[in-house]
């Protein structure tokens, strides 16, 4: 049997890249919950692994050369991952290099943008409409982006499913809270459906739902997944 790898998780958008990942790659895990609103990514055997004091985060018992590896920052642990099984990371040198890319917009883009969308929107504790429009505008232009790009390929970095999908989609589905529309972008709109259809995308999705601090956001419409089941929030 693979070796166990340890998973230091909470269900967030940069949670769920990881338990995704993990489920898409079929790799066993043992999850190790970070229960950030009561401050355990400050707890000094969690800084250990993570010295930015934030999660997700893994240990890998049998890493590179045989030994232990411990990884922080998502997009770290999706190419580590990916490096590790030969899959989801494009075959060709072309190919890797084009999801590279939109794994570093994901990291670089929409999870700054859409987090701080989140804050001001829904969190912070008094009104700044400048913040608000700012981060809101921001997470549409990028939403736009993507939906070009969607247009011209099934999956976000071309034909085959890739990391770069399991980076995005976490940040993407909630674009209702984040204040965004879809009737403007089909091909967004028929991305999240179709990942949402992946088995192993649910049950990343689904790990410790229950335990989501805003269980009220709605991140998805019975219209736009009327065809399969509505996730729980």
């Amino acid at each position: 049997m693979p070796d166990v790898i340890d998973l230091y998780y909470w269900p967030t958008p940069n949670g769920w890249k990881t338990s995704i990942a993990l489920e898409e790659f079929a790799l066993p895990y043992h999850t190790h919950l970070i229960n950030i609103s009561q401050g355990d990514h400050f707890a000094p055997s969690f800084l250990e692994i993570s010295p930015n004091n934030r999660m997700p985060a893994i240990v890998d018992p049998k890493g590179p050369d045989g030994a232990p590896m411990t990884l922080f920052e998502s997009g770290a642990i999706l190419q580590y991952l990916s490096r590790k099984t030969g899959q989801f990371g494009g075959q060709t040198a072309r190919e890797q290099a084009t999801v590279e890319q939109w794994l570093m917009w994901q990291m670089g883009g929409v999870g700054p943008m859409a987090g701080q969308a989140h804050h001001f929107l829904k969190y912070a504790p008094e009104d700044l409409p400048y913040a608000k429009d700012r981060y809101r505008d921001e997470v549409g232009r990028l939403y736009r982006v993507l939906n070009g790009q969607l247009a011209q390929n099934e999956f976000v970095a071309g034909s085959d499913y890739t990391i770069a999908d399991m980076a995005i989609w976490p940040w993407a589905s909630l674009w209702q809270g984040q204040e965004q529309n879809l009737d403007d972008k089909p091909h967004l709109a028929r991305w999240l459906k179709a990942l949402w259809a992946r088995p192993a995308l649910r049950r990343g999705r689904a790990l410790h739902a229950d335990l989501r601090q805003d269980r009220t956001d709605t991140w998805v419409t019975d219209d736009l997944f009327r065809d399969g089941e509505t996730p729980a929030t």
